[in-house]
């Protein structure tokens, strides 16, 4: 028995090590992060090895996205080259139409390829009976195809309406291509053959070794993108499942997303087409049949900046930082979970000490409570720099928005957290257009009138436990 044991502490011993050496030699990790797995994996031996593996080890994302990478990138080359004619690039032409300062468009274009398309119509949906009666009233009006690319489909009301929705385009000979990410989505795969079977395509983002079991929680597909014959475009926040209806456990349910018609639909489908031909190597081309010709339809300009493990520095939050920074007058943001870096935290921190009027806006019911206790500890330590804060009390607050001196307005899926701006491909819509930018400002003011304010005051008298909280989420929060 003796014997028995002593071999249980070797082994542990060892596999504590082999973590170790994994994290130091092998792995290029931020200091904090490292620092705090380490600290997980000593106190915890044996779980705290099985955690590493699950949301920690990145060999495999190296290896599992450098084809993806290589491929994307030489699509994007081509399209800067003007070599793909289904793309266009219009940034250089529509840098002339924006009122305001350009450097954050250049930025993203510069930096991640992210084309400034002019001409386009925005219509914004924060409830989500109103964005999916757009939605469906998109498919239903479809004549080409269907792309859909989702994140999380529930096996539902919603999700079963869906599913007949595209049963019927398929049969009257749309092409439909449906896109979930294999971790997020709960429909069963038995239930798709029926589609299947009428002619659409169906597939999974980055499968589980085994059918049902998902242990590859990193790198997951939280995009939520639909392309509707190449010319009406949706991005946002809301999933597929009767919880962004308000009929969850969670109750009533706030977020955001848009509907987009003209030149920046493109943007959404080649996003949407990169993704698909990695998932299941069809080969989808840029040509006429997805991309067409278009024409101005409204105001705004927009880039579709988009990030995830396949990218070297991810695009959404460099894209926050420099909103941040470019910030005169008015920075707002919303998010149900608020674990910055210290890039990020360092910006909206000296927005503040420089007279920008920041707000931060989260949910005061969270759905995973150690990212909300570690949400809070982040807000809390902003206050002190001028930074207000903000919790949503009217039910769970899931958009991901930001807003910057009614200039320019992002709405998409990357929240403003370790797992958006590491693990997870994200998308968000920067929208340029200063009738919009001010009426989401006037959106957000009005969430805060459902919101208790989270001052120094309330802050510095909140409980031993609430702090014990707090501290024990924000030390582990680096390390996910």
């Amino acid at each position: 028995m003796i014997e028995l044991l002593l071999w249980f502490a070797w082994s542990v011993v060892l596999i504590d090590i082999a973590t170790i050496l994994a994290l130091i030699f092998f792995e290029n990790r931020e200091p904090q992060s490292v620092l705090a797995w380490l600290l997980l994996v000593l106190i915890f031996p044996v779980g705290g090895f099985v955690i590493y593996l699950l949301f920690g080890f990145k060999y495999f994302k190296t290896r599992e996205f450098r084809l993806k990478t290589t491929r994307d990138q030489a699509v994007l080359d081509r399209v800067r080259k003007g070599q793909e004619v289904g793309v266009p690039d219009e940034t250089e032409m529509t840098l002339g139409t924006l009122a305001a300062d350009t450097d954050l468009a250049r930025m993203l274009w510069a930096n991640s390829a992210a084309f400034l398309s002019a001409g386009n119509q925005v219509d914004v949906f924060t409830s989500g009976a109103a964005k999916f009666d757009a939605l469906f009233e998109a498919i239903d009006g479809a004549k080409k195809h269907i792309h859909l690319e989702y994140y999380i489909l529930r096996n539902d009301a919603l999700g079963e309406r869906l599913v007949q929705a595209l049963e019927r385009k398929a049969r009257e000979g749309v092409e439909v291509r449906l896109l979930y990410d294999d971790l997020g989505n709960n429909i069963p795969r038995l239930r798709y053959r029926h589609l299947t079977a009428l002619g659409a395509r169906v597939s999974g983002f980055y499968r589980a070794l085994v059918p049902s079991i998902g242990l590859r929680v990193n790198y997951r597909n939280h995009r939520k993108i639909a392309v509707i014959d190449g010319t009406v475009g949706f991005v946002g926040g809301f999933n597929i499942g009767n919880e962004y209806l308000g009929l969850g456990p969670l109750g009533a349910w706030r977020d955001t997303a848009v509907r987009i018609r003209g030149a920046a639909v493109r943007s959404l489908q080649l996003r949407f087409v990169l993704d698909w031909n990695y998932a299941t190597g069809e080969g989808l081309g840029l040509g006429p049949a997805y991309f067409w010709p278009s024409t101005p339809v409204g105001t705004a300009s927009i880039q579709v900046v988009s990030g995830g493990p396949d990218t070297t520095n991810n695009p959404p939050r460099e894209q926050y930082v420099k909103m941040v920074n470019s910030a005169k007058r008015t920075f707002y943001l919303q998010t149900p979970y608020f674990i910055p870096d210290p890039s990020v935290l360092t910006a909206l921190r000296l927005a503040a000490l420089s007279g920008v009027d920041v707000r931060i806006m989260i949910p005061t019911r969270g759905d995973h409570p150690f990212v909300h206790w570690a949400s809070l500890s982040y807000v809390g330590e902003l206050l002190s720099a001028g930074v207000r804060g903000f919790s949503y009390d009217a039910g769970f607050l899931h958009a991901k928005t930001a807003t910057v001196d009614d200039f320019a307005t992002s709405i998409g899926s990357a929240n403003w957290d370790l797992r958006s701006f590491k693990w997870n491909f994200e998308t968000n819509a920067v929208i340029y257009d200063a009738k919009l930018s001010e009426a989401y400002r006037r959106i957000f003011e009005d969430d805060m009138t459902r919101c208790t304010e989270i001052t120094m005051e309330s802050y510095a008298h909140r409980s031993r436990l609430t702090q014990f909280r707090e501290s024990i989420s924000r030390l582990f929060s680096a390390a996910i």
